[in-house]
């Protein structure tokens, strides 16, 4: 039976891996900051443990015995969350130094040990330069584009800086790594009315809550351009991943690119609803960002095919049942 630590697993995407990686017969060890605040954890062991010391990072990496540590290290913890957090520049200098020192301490540990476990980082496809995503009808968002640097947000300088991390680790002591730049991944059981949530979150929820006729608050005119990637998608992409051979940088995330406006249609549509959108100022990041899946589909032969509509689906009918709690609280 294969051992796998999954670090962030009290997240969003970290709870659902746990669950995959269980289903799939491995032993898991979850650890984050928090427990998951929307679902009971899959894992085998779970440790709440705050990552940025070294020494917690050393507990969470020992197996039974102390020369040994586990077959794969998925590293997804880190200070994140949607635009409301990450472009209003508030939260910079927290943003960069959690989730660096993080990486900086699983990135040693795992290189200590004889047998180094096989290492899966999560970036994120703000580590993309500005001034190839102004454009939202053309972003150009290609793995070889990365450089030179520019990212938009101090969350995307820190998702490069510890790109490259993991990169001179391999370079320097063989630690075999794995890294993906994700693209808006969304699903259910994740943050959705805490000010960290991300657009298909924060506009099911908003959907879901107006009465029929009434209004949505939109930052900006709804013309900036995203993709959005189902979280079951993404996990199938992680997984084809890390068994690659495949060292390089790689989107994953979705090519079906909307207009912020369209995907409040989209939710519309799924709520059978009709809302007037409110446009007002807030943080938007790029204007436009769209998954290239070119080189991940020639080097490991794998694409998404959930259609955006069918995760928001699945999306806003958990959110609206969670907006039904709270009215009911």
């Amino acid at each position: 039976m294969k051992r796998a630590l999954v670090c962030g697993a009290g997240g969003f995407i970290g709870g659902h891996l746990v669950t995959r990686l269980k289903n799939e017969g491995y032993w898991v060890r979850g650890v984050d900051i928090k427990e998951h605040e929307y679902k009971k954890t899959d894992a085998d062991e779970f440790m709440v443990l705050d990552l940025r010391s070294e020494t917690n990072v050393r507990r969470a990496m020992t197996t039974t015995n102390v020369n040994e540590t586990f077959d794969e290290v998925y590293q997804l913890a880190a200070d994140m969350g949607g635009a409301g957090y990450i472009f209003t520049g508030d939260h910079d200098a927290d943003v960069m130094h959690n989730s660096a020192m993080i990486n900086l301490n699983v990135a040693k540990v795992c290189s200590e040990y004889e047998k180094m476990p096989k290492v899966f980082y999560s970036s994120s496809a703000c580590m993309y330069p500005e001034h190839n995503q102004m454009d939202p009808d053309n972003p150009n968002c290609a793995e070889d584009s990365a450089y030179p640097a520019n990212p938009d947000s101090e969350y995307g300088w820190e998702k490069l800086f510890s790109e490259r991390l993991y990169l001179s680790y391999h370079r320097n002591y063989g630690l075999p790594v794995r890294i993906a730049r994700f693209h808006n991944i969304f699903g259910p059981l994740g943050s959705w009315d805490n000010g960290k949530e991300k657009a298909p979150a924060a506009i099911c929820r908003k959907v879901a809550e107006a009465s029929e006729g009434g209004e949505v608050e939109i930052w900006g005119d709804g013309e900036q351009t995203r993709s959005f990637l189902y979280v079951d998608e993404c996990l199938e992409g992680v997984r084809r991943l890390m068994e690659s051979e495949c060292i390089e940088p790689v989107n994953i995330g979705s090519d079906e690119m909307v207009t912020i406006n369209q995907l409040v249609d989209i939710a519309c549509e799924v709520g059978d609803k009709t809302v007037i959108k409110n446009h007002i100022e807030g943080p938007q990041g790029v204007r436009g960002r769209n998954s290239d899946n070119t080189f991940i589909e020639q080097s490991i032969g794998w694409k998404p095919s959930t259609k955006l509509i069918d995760g928001i689906h699945e999306t806003y009918v958990w959110i609206e049942s969670k907006v039904k709690e709270m009215s009911n609280v």
